[in-house]
C-alpha cells in the first residue's frame, strides 16, 4: 500500500503491469456459437481522433494494443485516484482538500469586508468557520447504486466497448475501457454492462460515437438497491429510423435481457430511451418501459423511497443516511419551524424530518423526483408536505412571500454542481423568516463560493441583497465517495 507522502509526490498515470489482474470476459456458461458471433472482426483499426464536423477521420488511426493491466490502473486512476491509498489516509487527503476551500473562502470573504470597510478578527489557520472531521463512508467498495457506462472505441479499436473514459474530447485520445476493477462499482453493475457489451457486439446497428457521424446505441445506466433489485436503461438515437424500425431494435435488447444471455443479469426492469441530445429528461424524451417495474424502491432512515429512471438520489445509499443526519442534526428543525427543502429531489432529506417540523416544503425541478417524493409520504403516512414542480427560482419568491409572516423558517439547499442561481440566494437572503440555512454542496467551490458571498456579504441594494447577511459557522465532509476526491461538505449558516 502506498504511504500518504507517496501518493501525493506523485504525478502522472501509472502502468505497472500485473497490479490489477486482467481475466478473460468469456463466463463458463456462454455457448461458443454466441460468443463467436458477438466478438468476431477484426478491430485493429483502433482509435481515431475527433474531427471537425463533416470529415471522416483527421489522421490514419493508431491500435493501441489488447485490454490489459495498465489500461485498467490507467482507468482506476482517472476515475478513482485515491485507490492505492487505505481509506484511513484517503480521509487525510480529504479533509485537507476541504480545508483547502475553507481557507480560500475565508480569504474572499475577509477581501470582501475590507472593500466595504468591515473589520473582523482572523480566523483560527485561516478557516471562516469550525471544520469538523470527514464522517467516513459505512460501505468503501461496490457502494455506488447507480452507474452511467459510456460505449466507444476500445484499446483494441473495437467500437462497441461498454466502460468509462480515459483521455479527453479535447486531446482526441478518447478510450473506452471495462470497469471491471474499480474499486466503487458494484458486480451487479459490471455484469449488466458486460452482458450489454456481448448484445452490441452481435447486433448489426452501429454505436453512436459523434452524433453527426451517425450510429445508434449510446449509454447504459444501471440503478440497483439494497434489495438486490436491477433497474437498467439503454440511451438510443433514433437517426432517422421509423417507429418499426425503432420496434424492432427495442424488441431485440428486449429479448436478450429476458431469454437471451442477459437473462443472468436478473433485470428487475429495463427501460429504453430515444435521445438526441447529451442528456434528455424524461419530459423531454420519455422513458420506454420495456418490461418490469416501473420503480425501484430503497430503504432509507426508515422510510420506504421510491425510484424513478430520471430521479436523482444520492449514489451511497449508506452514506446518504449519514448525510442526511447529519443535515437533520445541524438544522434544528422543531415543532416550531418549517422546513424549506430547495432542490429536494425524492423528498428524502424533509421527508425523514417531517415529524420534527410543523410543515415541510419541497421545491424540485424534475417532474418523476416529485411524483417519487408524493409517493413516498403517503405511503409511509407523512402529511404534513408540500412539493412543487419547477425551477427554484420561479417558485420560491412567490413561496416565501405567502409563508413569511407565519413563523421561523429552515431553509436546506442541496444543488446541483452549479450550484443556486442567483435569484434563489436573493430570495433566501432576503427572508427574515429564515434565520437557519443547511448548505449540501459536492463541489463547493466555483458557483458555491460566489452563492456564500452573497449569502454573506453586506447589504446591497444594487444587488437587491436587503436582508442581514449569514454567517458561516460550521463545516461538516461527508465522504459519499471513498476512492475519488470528492467528498459532500454540509455548511450551516446562521443569522
Amino acid at each position: 500500500m502506498y504511504s500518504l507522502r507517496c501518493f501525493l509526490s506523485r504525478v502522472g498515470l501509472f502502468s505497472k503491469p500485473g497490479l490489477l489482474p486482467w481475466y478473460a470476459r468469456k463466463p463458463s456458461d456462454w455457448s461458443q456459437p454466441f460468443w463467436g458471433t458477438a466478438c468476431k472482426g477484426n478491430f485493429s483499426h483502433g482509435i481515431s481522433k475527433k474531427c471537425p464536423r463533416g470529415q471522416k477521420s483527421c489522421e490514419k488511426p493508431t491500435y493501441l494494443g489488447p485490454l490489459d493491466g495498465s489500461w485498467q490502473e490507467r482507468l482506476a486512476d482517472v476515475v478513482t485516484p485515491l485507490w492505492r491509498l487505505s481509506y484511513e489516509e484517503q480521509l487525510k487527503v480529504k479533509f485537507e482538500a476541504q480545508k483547502k476551500i475553507l481557507q480560500r473562502l475565508e480569504s474572499s470573504l475577509q477581501m470582501l469586508n475590507r472593500v466595504n470597510g468591515t473589520i473582523t478578527a482572523p480566523k483560527s489557520e485561516g478557516l471562516c468557520c469550525l471544520l469538523h472531521p470527514v464522517i467516513p463512508s459505512p460501505i468503501i467498495n461496490g457502494y455506488r447504486n447507480k452507474s452511467t457506462f459510456s460505449v466507444n472505441q476500445g484499446p483494441d479499436g473495437n467500437p462497441k466497448t461498454v466502460g468509462y473514459y480515459v483521455g479527453t474530447w479535447r486531446d482526441g485520445n478518447i478510450v473506452c475501457v471495462q470497469p471491471n476493477h474499480l474499486k466503487n462499482i458494484p458486480q451487479k453493475h459490471n455484469q449488466v454492462a458486460q452482458y450489454y457489451e456481448v448484445f452490441l457486439r452481435q447486433s448489426p446497428m452501429e454505436p453512436c460515437l459523434l452524433f453527426h457521424e451517425g450510429g445508434y446505441w449510446r449509454e447504459l445506466i444501471v440503478r440497483t438497491n439494497n434489495q438486490g433489485h436491477t433497474m437498467a436503461i439503454i440511451i438510443f438515437h433514433p437517426q432517422e429510423l421509423s417507429q418499426e424500425e425503432l420496434h424492432i431494435q427495442k424488441e431485440a435488447i428486449k429479448e436478450f435481457f429476458i431469454k437471451g444471455p442477459g437473462a443472468v443479469c436478473d433485470l428487475t426492469s429495463l427501460y429504453f430511451q430515444e435521445c438526441k441530445m447529451t442528456r434528455c429528461s424524461h419530459q423531454q424524451s420519455p422513458y420506454q418501459l420495456l418490461f418490469g417495474e416501473p420503480h425501484i424502491f430503497e430503504d432509507l432512515l426508515g422510510l420506504k423511497i421510491r425510484i424513478s429512471p430520471d430521479a436523482f438520489f444520492q449514489i451511497n445509499t449508506a452514506g446518504a443516511e449519514m448525510l442526511y443526519r447529519t443535515v437533520g442534526e445541524l438544522s434544528g428543525v422543531n415543532s416550531n419551524t418549517i422546513l424549506l427543502d430547495i432542490c429536494c429531489g425524492t423528498g428524502v432529506i424533509g421527508l425523514s424530518l417531517a415529524r420534527h417540523a410543523s410543515q415541510i416544503l419541497g421545491i424540485e425541478l424534475v417532474e418523476q423526483a416529485v411524483e417519487d417524493a408524493r409517493w413516498t409520504a403517503a405511503f409511509n403516512g407523512i402529511t404534513n408536505c408540500e412539493f412543487y414542480t419547477g425551477r427554484a427560482e420561479t417558485i420560491l419568491p412567490q413561496l416565501l412571500k405567502s409563508k413569511e409572516d407565519r413563523q421561523l423558517i429552515v431553509a436546506v439547499v442541496n444543488p446541483a454542481r452549479a450550484g443556486l442561481h442567483y435569484q434563489v440566494v436573493q430570495a433566501i437572503r432576503n427572508c427574515r423568516a429564515i434565520r437557519t440555512l443547511v448548505f449540501v454542496s459536492c463541489k463547493p467551490h466555483g458557483e458555491t463560493t460566489r452563492n456564500i458571498i452573497e449569502l454573506c456579504c453586506a447589504p446591497n441594494s444594487a444587488k437587491k441583497l436587503l436582508g442581514e447577511p449569514f454567517v458561516l459557522s460550521r463545516a461538516v465532509p461527508v465522504d459519499l465517495f471513498p476512492h475519488t476526491l470528492h467528498c459532500e461538505l454540509v455548511l450551516l449558516f446562521t443569522r
